[in-house]
């Protein structure tokens, strides 16, 4: 470790891993900034990232945080305070410019997430919080994945030995107001039409389901299942989707004792689940959730991926290559991702 700062005694706790994100976007600059705000949590967390690229984040967002080298996540709680702890496990060949998509950033971006998604595995940290990354430039550097739910389902998978396909994982947009999640993700309207089965209907009340009550230790969860079509088909005067595939789901998860209801018409479920009436709703596909959490304010929100066999979370907003470099670009929904992952973990142990 360098910079010759001071050591805080051990803690014996796992830090969590932080991905620096794109090195063209805001990540490096949003993750130093959380140390700026939060002094405190230097010990508990090691950003997985380039030494340059997290030296220019520190400089652009204020200067004055020292980087704290490790040498992997093992030495976290020898971090002081109010410094970046920084595991320099990926590199990039030269600083890109902010705002441009380049297969570099694109591959370190990918690199950082493989690194901490493998040591989440091994049981090596806590869980893994990832700034963000950019779809395009993912695909410049060939990562045949279109974005972090993607690529940590494969690694995930491929740890345990099986297809991604056996390792079914749902996103779920959060804040303080709204829960959802999602049945299809980054796929083409069309293509999320099709998705709409029983089958995958079910998969996501599962998943939802065990999350809640399994990880968190909730007693029960309340789902409201948004429908496909206005006014959740209307019995089938505008569309099928809704009496062939969703009421199937909901009437097995019903069966199974779960407190689940619907289809409900989408243009109203979500404003109701804000209201209280449901804990969580499960949306048909991207924007059919994402919009209506997005719309309340991205301070907060939380970007969860279920299903993996750790917890990971993200900030619900992308690289903004248009506020790249200025300084100006707001942390909040990085803390709350992070605040949410040691939540999720508190939940682990208390059920171990």
């Amino acid at each position: 470790m360098t910079d010759s700062l001071p050591m805080p005694p051990v803690t014996g706790t796992l830090p969590l891993a932080i991905t620096m994100g794109d090195a063209a976007g805001i990540g490096p600059e949003i993750v130093a900034e959380v140390f700026r705000r939060r002094p405190e949590w230097s010990p508990r967390c090691v950003v997985v990232g380039d030494v340059a690229v997290m030296r220019r984040a520190v400089q652009v967002t204020g200067g004055a945080l020292p980087i704290a080298v490790l040498d992997g996540p093992a030495d976290a709680h020898r971090a002081p305070p109010r410094c970046v702890p920084l595991w320099p496990a990926v590199s990039v060949s030269a600083l890109p410019r902010f705002g441009e998509v380049s297969a570099a950033s694109g591959r370190a971006a990918a690199d950082a997430v493989i690194v901490a998604a493998h040591a989440a595995l091994r049981g090596e940290v806590a869980a893994v919080v990832t700034a963000p990354l950019n779809k395009a430039a993912l695909a410049a550097a060939g990562v045949d994945a279109p974005g972090h739910t993607e690529l940590l389902q494969a690694l995930a998978a491929q740890h345990r030995g099986v297809a991604p396909a056996d390792l079914p994982v749902r996103m779920m947009l959060s804040n303080d107001e709204l829960r959802t999640v999602l049945v299809s993700i980054h796929v083409s309207l069309r293509d999320a039409i099709a998705a709409v089965t029983e089958a995958a209907v079910w998969e996501t009340l599962r998943i939802t389901h065990e999350h809640f009550t399994r990880l968190l230790g909730w007693p029960h969860c309340r789902i409201a299942v948004a429908g496909l079509n206005p006014h959740a088909g209307e019995g089938g005067l505008f569309g099928c989707e809704e009496i062939e595939h969703i009421v199937p789901a909901i009437a097995r998860a019903q069966a199974a004792g779960w407190a689940v209801s619907g289809p409900h018409p989408p243009d109203t479920v979500f404003m109701r689940a804000r209201r209280g009436e449901f804990d969580v709703v499960v949306a048909m596909y991207h924007d059919q959730g994402l919009i209506p959490v997005k719309y309340l304010g991205l301070e907060r929100g939380v970007n969860t991926t279920l299903g993996l066999p750790f917890v990971r979370t993200s900030p619900d907003h992308g690289t903004a290559f248009d506020l790249a470099g200025q300084g100006r670009a707001d942390p909040s929904s990085l803390i709350a991702a992070l605040e949410a992952a040691w939540a999720m973990r508190a939940g682990q142990r208390e059920e171990a």
